[in-house]
């Protein structure tokens, strides 16, 4: 594997003299500072590292030992972020627990001249090691304890993925105090909640555009007393706010003995890490993770998605996802840490256009991406394709026919037809090299569900999307898929050492999830009612989301129980499949929403497929290349969403109402049909308050949004 010698920083060299102990840590490991004007402050802009490689033959001995906390607690929950919780040791998951700190320190032993992280600069990639990733965490930690960060208390990050989020994040933990992502689109007053409820003595920040956020907010956080900025300087010289270099620079005046002593002490039972729900339906909570949660399950629900260690094969993954959201966090963070993973960053503009580009260049080898993200590119193949030749559109069409077609007949045949293997070879392996997933055996989705025409037309490319089910409060995966344990349209199998039940089933076997297991979480900090209503008295989280388990154990999810409609007559309707079912109905339709809680019938909201501002990712008013077919086959030259809504389409209103009809006759009884429907001039977006950070359906705020076109068809319904 490649050494990282030549990676952006300088002066982490290693002698080959080290000593067999922490305290080689405290040999020449200190990050220069010098820096031209032109450069901004972040730690891996146009900087060299010595030539000088870690030496093969350290020796590490383990500075914790991988005991179960002899702390008395037995509480199963807490809301405190100094409180211990018992952890969930049984006959079914024995594992012993052990801390980030041990599992970081016995990465080392294996993975230590591996590259770790990798990042362009200067459009030149360069690598990290594992042994520099360390070495460079513990300078952060340092630097954090310098700037006073108390037991207990957070380092609040609000900056894009890159090597100084992850340094951060790690160092954070080894300096005894909790790590707390912050989606860069959050407002300042959602940061200010974010920050005070979390008591941030520490905020890293990776521009100008978000220390702006916190300094309008700083006067009401009373616990924060410093600010670290890293990919661009300070506009000005201001108290408190610091560079990178800066932190590590006053890091230097903290002993090593002092940080290994704060290391010592830690225990598996306690708080780490803070995620904080999206606060669909009021503030966000503040999801706790202790290091058991954040260990456990980067070792074993990784192992359930067929994630390799390094000795094997070195994974590599591109991280671009929000690492606030657990799933990233879990997946790009700890995951890599435990098996070695090479983790390469994308630009902040990647899902923008630009994550297609840095797949190319480093051909990950698993890939993880939301529903929306896969349908993105779904409609850009779809695009390409449209605009190709007669031949080539052919051949693709026929190469992916061949291919769904024997994957869905024959899904586990290692040796297949001769038809398939030409169909491969002549055209689908050239569009995954084009995607940049010519090396790529998994490809995971999760934090929402993906319809069955987006898995289907993957699987028509030889992709396999393998889904996994969890919550932040499971710390990401209960629930995984992987090339051994896959059925299409179903969230894999329980994580093994987990355990899961349904509670008050239907007649169909659908029940609300309840999940056991190291994955669990500590509690939500300071709502113990929240703590309550979500950990039932026997230890079990109540998910709220409804599936049902087949009799392999593989798991669907079929809805949200906050998302059942009960309409005015009694009926208990899912939204998602019937939602789903107008969408594959008419692929013109982007976003679907059922609407009929407490009212006589269903009626839903429409927006129709719109090319996205490359420069900002809001929806046009274009319609996609996909979008325009369906135009021209029922008969319309409409281009854009304002001539189909605005002139009111009478070609494409006629055909999406017959849609509609069809799913209606496919319904299991008339209170389950859409009796009235409407376009929405723009697409659901972030921006725009319909979609969360990770791309899901706001429904609250939806109806809020569009409660005038809702009243509409009820007081039509009445005259």
């Amino acid at each position: 594997m490649p050494r990282s010698s030549e990676a952006g920083y300088c002066c982490l060299s290693r002698n080959s003299n080290m000593p067999n102990s922490r305290d080689a840590q405290q040999q020449d490991a200190n990050v220069g500072t010098t820096q031209d004007n032109s450069q901004t402050s972040s730690l891996i802009d146009g900087r060299t590292l010595s030539k000088e490689s870690p030496s093969h033959g350290l020796a590490l001995s383990a500075p914790e030992k991988a005991s179960p906390s002899d702390a008395a607690e037995d509480a199963l929950w807490t809301t405190r972020a100094d409180g211990r919780v018992r952890l969930r040791l049984e006959p079914l998951c024995t594992q012993l627990p052990y801390t980030v700190h041990r599992m970081f320190y016995e990465a080392l032993d294996k993975y230590g001249d591996l590259s770790a992280l990798g990042f362009k600069c200067k459009n030149k990639w360069e690598r990290i090691s594992y042994y520099q990733y360390y070495l460079i965490a513990r300078k952060v930690a340092k630097g954090f304890l310098k700037l006073g960060l108390e037991r207990a208390h957070s380092v609040a990050i609000l900056g894009f993925n890159s090597p100084e989020w992850f340094f951060s994040a790690v160092g954070t933990v080894f300096a005894g105090g909790i790590v707390t992502g912050i989606y860069t689109t959050s407002s300042p007053e959602a940061c200010q909640y974010i920050a005070h409820d979390c008591r941030a003595n520490v905020i890293v920040v990776d521009t100008q555009k978000q220390l702006e956020k916190i300094l309008k907010i700083w006067k009401d956080l009373p616990h924060l007393k410093a600010v670290v900025i890293y990919q661009e300087p300070p506009p000005r010289k201001m108290a408190n706010v610091y560079t990178m270099e800066e932190l590590i620079e006053l890091g230097q005046e903290v002993p090593e003995e002092a940080l290994d002593a704060i290391i010592d002490t830690q225990q598996p039972n306690q708080c780490c890490v803070l995620v904080y729900t999206s606060g669909t339906t009021g503030n966000p909570k503040g999801v706790m993770l202790s290091q058991d949660n954040i260990t456990w399950t980067a070792r074993y629900g990784s192992q359930a998605g067929d994630i390799q260690p390094a000795e094997v094969q070195q994974e590599v993954v591109v991280s671009y996802l929000p690492l606030s959201h657990i799933a990233a966090q879990i997946y790009d963070l700890w995951t890599g840490i435990q098996w070695g993973a090479q983790v390469c960053f994308a630009d902040p503009d990647a899902l923008k256009g630009s994550l297609v580009n840095t797949l190319r260049e480093v051909e990950p080898t698993s890939h993880m991406g939301v529903p929306r993200v896969w349908e993105k590119i779904m409609e850009r193949i779809q695009e390409v394709a449209a605009q190709s030749g007669f031949i080539r559109r052919k051949m693709l069409l026929w190469a992916m026919s061949v291919t769904l077609e024997q994957n869905l007949t024959c899904p586990s045949d290692d040796l297949k037809p001769f038809t398939s293997r030409l169909a491969d070879y002549l055209v689908l392996a050239r569009v995954r090299q084009a995607l940049g997933f010519a090396k790529c055996q998994k490809n995971f989705y999760g934090a929402a569900p993906m319809t069955a025409e987006t898995q289907r037309f993957f699987l028509g490319l030889n992709i396999r999307l393998y889904a996994g089910y969890g919550l932040s409060e499971s710390t990401g995966p209960h629930f995984m898929s992987s090339p051994y344990n896959y059925r299409l349209y179903s969230s894999g199998r329980v994580v093994p050492g987990c355990r899961v039940k349904l509670v008050n089933q239907d007649a169909d076997g659908i029940g609300e999830i309840c999940l056991w297991g190291r994955t669990i979480f500590m509690g939500y900090l300071n709502m113990e009612d929240k703590t309550c209503e979500a950990i039932d008295s026997e230890g079990w989280l109540h998910t709220g989301d409804m599936g049902r388990l087949d009799a392999d154990g593989f798991l669907y999810i079929t809805g949200r129980l906050k998302e059942l409609i009960i309409t005015a007559g009694g009926e208990n309707v899912p939204p998602v499949p019937i939602e789903e079912a107008v969408k594959t109905e008419l692929p013109i339709i982007s976003s679907a929403m059922l609407i009929g809680d407490q009212r006589k019938f269903l009626s839903m909201l429409l927006t129709l497929k719109c090319t996205l501002d490359p420069e900002t990712s809001e929806p046009t008013d274009n319609l996609t290349e996909q979008a325009v077919e369906f135009c021209q086959r029922v008969g319309s030259k409409a281009s854009t969403v304002s001539e189909i809504v605005g002139q009111r389409d009478e070609a494409v209103y006629q055909a999406i109402h017959e849609g509609i009809q069809r799913v209606n006759a496919n319904a299991a009884a008339r209170p389950y049909h859409i009796q009235k429907w409407a376009i929405l001039q723009r697409d659901f977006s972030i921006s725009g308050g319909e979609l969360g950070p990770t791309m899901k359906l706001k429904r609250l705020t939806v109806l809020e949004k569009y409660k005038d076109i809702i009243d509409s068809f009820y007081q039509e319904h009445k005259q």
